[in-house]
Parts: C-alpha cells; sequence; structure tokens
C-alpha cells in the first residue's frame, strides 16, 4: 500500500483534491454510511490508503458487494432470453434452479434477521427472482405447465413464510435452514454439471451467467471475510465457489459442442425412407409429370350382329 501511495496517489494529489472538494455532499454522507466516518476521512479527505490499511480492505469488500449486487440484476437476463430466443430448455436443469432458489431465499431471510449489511447479501433476492423466471420457462418449455405454476406458489409461500410472518420460524430454526442452505447451495451445482456431462454439451446454458456466478462467489469469500463473522455463510460461499470452478471449466470443455437433445432434433426429421434409398444408391422413380396427350381407344357404338340379312 505504501508503494502504491507513493507512486500513484501522492503524484495525483493536486488533481484529486479539487474534485473530491466537488464532490456533493450527498455523495459523501452515502460513503460515511458505508465505511464510517474516520475511514472516511482517511481514503477520501486525505486521500490516504496507507494510513489505516483496514479501512482500504473495508472499503475495497463494500466496493466488491455493490458491483455484486448490482451485477447480479442482469446476471441471468442472458440465460432468460436464450431460453425464450430457441424455446428450448436443453441443457438446463430445472433441478438445479429449483434447489438454488431454496437456499438464496433461505439466505436473504437469515441475512435480514441478522441485521447484516446489505452489500453482503443483497444479490440474494435479484438472482432468486431471475431463478424463478428461469425455472418457469424451463418447465414450460418442457411441456409441464402445471408444474410451473405449483412451482411459483411454492415459491410465494416459502417467501411469506421466511420473511413476512418471522413467527412461523424462530431464530434457532432459521440457523438450522442456513446451514441446510449451504448444502442446498452446493446440491443446486451437481444436477447442472450431470446434466451438462450426460448430455455432451451445455446447450442453452448462459456463459455469462456462469462466470459472473465464479467471479461473484470468489468476491463474496472476500466480502464475508471482512464483514460478516458467520462461519455458516463463508463455509457456503466456498463450497459454491469450487463447483462454480468446475461449471466454468464443463463450459471451456463443451464450448462448442450441441448437447445431444439438440443433435437429435436435427436429425429427427429426416425421413427413413429416401434416407436409406440415398444410401443404398438406388434413386425412387418420379411420376411423369405430362401426359403423352394420345387416349385409349374407345369401342363403338354398334356391335356385329348375327341376323341373315334378306
Amino acid at each position: 500500500m505504501d508503494v502504491l501511495q507513493k507512486s500513484v496517489l501522492d503524484p495525483l494529489q493536486p488533481v484529486l483534491r479539487p474534485i473530491v472538494s466537488a464532490v456533493p455532499e450527498p455523495v459523501h454522507d452515502a460513503i460515511i454510511s458505508l465505511i464510517g466516518q474516520s475511514c472516511h476521512n482517511a481514503l477520501v479527505v486525505d486521500l490516504d490508503i496507507s494510513k489505516d490499511p483496514a479501512c482500504t480492505s473495508l472499503a475495497i469488500s463494500k466496493a466488491l458487494g455493490i458491483a455484486i449486487v448490482g451485477a447480479s440484476a442482469i446476471v441471468k437476463v442472458p440465460q432468460i432470453l436464450k431460453l425464450i430466443n430457441s424455446r428450448s430448455s436443453a441443457g438446463v436443469s430445472f433441478v438445479s434452479y429449483a434447489l438454488e432458489t431454496a437456499s438464496l431465499l433461505i439466505t436473504l431471510s437469515y441475512s435480514v434477521r441478522n441485521n447484516f449489511p446489505f452489500s453482503t447479501f443483497g444479490e440474494s433476492a435479484l438472482i432468486a427472482v431471475q431463478d424463478v423466471v428461469v425455472g418457469v420457462l424451463v418447465l414450460v418449455f418442457a411441456g409441464r405447465s402445471a408444474a410451473a405454476a405449483a412451482f411459483v406458489a411454492v415459491v410465494a409461500a416459502s417467501v411469506y413464510t421466511l420473511l413476512f410472518d418471522q413467527t412461523l420460524v424462530d431464530a434457532k430454526t432459521m440457523s438450522l435452514l442456513q446451514a441446510g442452505a449451504g448444502a442446498l447451495g452446493v446440491a443446486s451445482k451437481a444436477p447442472q454439471i450431470f446434466t451438462i456431462w450426460s448430455e455432451g454439451g451445455t446447450g442453452q446454458l448462459s456463459a455469462f451467467a456462469v462466470f459472473n456466478y465464479l467471479a461473484g462467489s470468489l468476491s463474496r469469500i472476500f466480502t464475508t471475510l471482512q464483514e460478516v463473522d458467520d462461519k455458516l455463510i463463508l463455509y457456503g460461499f466456498i463450497a459454491g465457489f469450487s463447483l462454480n470452478l468446475i461449471l466454468a471449466a464443463q463450459m471451456l470443455y463443451y464450448w462448442n459442442s450441441p448437447a445431444k437433445s439438440q443433435v437429435k432434433k436435427q436429425t429427427k426429421g429426416k425421413p427413413i425412407a429416401s434416407a436409406s434409398a440415398s444410401a443404398a444408391g438406388v434413386s425412387t422413380p418420379k411420376p411423369s409429370a405430362t401426359s403423352s396427350g394420345i387416349s385409349s381407344p374407345k369401342p363403338s357404338g354398334k356391335t356385329p350382329t348375327t341376323r341373315r340379312r334378306g
């Protein structure tokens, strides 16, 4: 930090100080609410990142947290658009999204009840909403509209039970659920990993979502270590990062490989008879498109008689 301070920030002090003084007061208030008055004075007013290393780590953690929450608002949008445009759920596991939705709802409720900083869990709500949309699309395109409606109903009931009526689930039970949420988060990746492996391709799975998840889970490990003293949350993010790493590796390995279901759909519509005939080198005769113009003779209206003449 000392080297960065002396080589970069100190020479830029004459340029940065007028900019800092021109920042509106509400922006300074927002920064103070995030990192505190002392860290604001050290990092923003004095422009000194070496004075208090703890403040620097906290500021980095807050910036990463806000970036994760912001990115989470669109992280599944490419996946949703890919499903809608293709009208196919090939390569996308509904079980994976259902388990992840359950894990996110529990983590969201647990964090709200424990008054954790919003920057450490805000993405849970945004991603959960997008997961529900993806799950519904997967079921609908698989011809299971009734199951999609049931899925939405279960999610709505869970949100009410965990968030809006906290008398139904006490603090002790919530802690047990959070311990299970870590396992759910890990289990939610397993069906997707298996689906990619069994189909031999990623199908309609979005690379943008996979790699953003990888970066987000790694950043969450850092922000949790800095701001949240809770091992249940930390272990869940570590396990999630490990499986996200496997998914990212699969995405790279199967980058240009179509899923088996897509290959079957492409070959399903070809006629078997014509395919076998062409393979044997036999051409099927085609009916003549034009007539010869010669009509067959018609029998005369008079027939020979056996009567004797006069």
